[in-house]
């Protein structure tokens, strides 16, 4: 076994803990058996999850045994927002939501081994529990002081919109995990995000209260970006991690356009490279920027880890090929549209002039610029130099029958599509 804390600490991983010197000898006397939970909000993790399942993997790698929750039961009541009450999603969404996201915790740690990981879903032990129950067993334990105190409770009875009970109750539930899987499983660790660590201290008290043992909680720092801003947030909204809802190109782009700034903190948090090889891209970002090697390393890691190294072949061969440096030929067609899905693009019902082309994706201001820039050298169709002004691309170069790749110059592109 290795020293997990401090392992955690130099990946940027361990922000918050209950008492760190405990938690150090716990590691120690091992192995741990230490849980994290992810709601069912919507039909897909995001990036901010995967921090919490770097976080697993590592402890698991360290010798100890993960318990991954998904939250059937809390994924029904919905953590409260510091803005509004969520709209709560039917029984059924929910349901179905849980076995995605079950299939998706499931690539991230391994069920194999001594310390196997096992997936476990709250419903199981709230479904059965009466209100009368609830009330008596768990409900006694929690003071309502101390739960009005915690940030997004306080934020909503503070705002117009208020707070109802049943997301009040949220914290009960959370609470009730950690009892429930220290009683089945003897789990005496909780991770979490920082942002839920007053959910996950309340499973912390509650387990201490009702089987006066004390157990142990910890949490990762929330990532930002150079500006300060969420990671794991575009223009366009969330970074999921199915492919059905961001394509494993789009997914790649994200962390290949990385700033310098921060570039280093996300390698040592989702790359499991040897650390000296994490210390040598961090040299390289400092003194050669400029190659961007710590941001194609990032890149290949993350969507290997979250799309597999199948997926990622392509979408890297994919990159290379939009700017001439491969055959966009040889690109299947869901790569091929979802690379082309990033660029800014028009839809003809049929071919027509380069310098139209060009103009229509807005490449260049209008046809005559078009001709300019054809006459110029500096047109491309699929990686091909165009030689003349009024030259009209032969329904051959159609990629997959439907596609053209336009460039100007080394680095600007746009997409066409023919067709009806």
């Amino acid at each position: 076994m290795t020293d997990i804390v401090e392992e955690l600490k130099w990946h940027g991983l361990l922000a918050l803990s209950t008492d760190e010197d405990a938690l150090r000898k716990a590691f120690a006397d091992g192995p741990v058996t230490f849980y994290v939970g992810f709601d069912p909000t919507a039909p897909s993790l995001h990036f901010g999850n995967l921090v919490q399942l770097m976080a697993a993997r590592h402890i698991q790698q360290a010798g100890h045994r993960p318990l991954i929750l998904v939250g059937g039961s809390t994924g029904l009541i919905g953590d409260p927002k510091p803005t509004a009450e969520r709209t709560l999603n039917s029984k059924e969404t929910v349901a179905e939501w849980v076995e995605k996201i079950r299939e998706q915790v499931s690539r991230f740690v391994s069920f194999e081994g001594p310390n196997a990981a096992t997936v476990v879903n709250n419903l199981d032990w709230t479904a059965p529990m009466s209100a009368i129950d609830f009330l008596r067993d768990i409900g006694k334990h929690f003071r309502v002081g101390k739960m009005l105190a915690k940030d997004a409770v306080s934020a909503r009875l503070n705002s117009e919109a208020g707070i109802s009970y049943t997301e009040f109750s949220y914290q009960i539930l959370q609470g009730m995990d950690y009892l429930e899987l220290y009683r089945q499983y003897g789990c005496t660790l909780q991770t979490g995000g920082s942002d839920q660590w007053g959910n996950i201290t309340a499973g912390v008290d509650l387990v201490h209260k009702a089987e006066g043992v004390s157990v142990h909680a910890l949490a990762t720092p929330l990532l930002l970006k150079a500006d300060g801003t969420k990671f794991g947030k575009t223009e366009t909204g969330t970074v999921w991690l199915s492919a059905e809802l961001m394509s494993p190109y789009a997914f790649y782009q994200y962390f290949l356009n990385a700033e310098d700034a921060t570039v280093v903190t996300y390698l040592k948090v989702f790359s499991f490279r040897p650390r000296a090889e994490l210390e040598e891209l961090e040299r390289l970002t400092l003194e050669k920027p400029h190659l961007r090697a710590a941001q194609k390393a990032l890149a290949e890691d993350v969507t290997t880890l979250v799309h597999g190294a199948d997926n990622t072949a392509k979408v890297i061969a994919a990159s290379k090929a939009l700017f001439g440096q491969g055959d966009l030929s040889e690109l299947d067609e869901p790569t091929l549209r979802a690379a082309l899905s990033e660029l800014p693009g028009t839809k003809v019902p049929e071919l027509v002039p380069v310098a139209q082309l060009l103009a229509d994706t807005g490449l260049v201001a209008s046809r005559g610029a078009g001709r300019r820039t054809i006459n110029e050298g500096g047109a491309y169709v699929n990686n091909r130099k165009v030689e003349t002004e009024d030259e009209v691309p032969s329904p051959d170069e159609l990629l997959h029958g439907r596609w053209l790749v336009l460039r100007r110059g080394k680095r600007t592109l746009g997409a066409v599509e023919v067709g009806a």
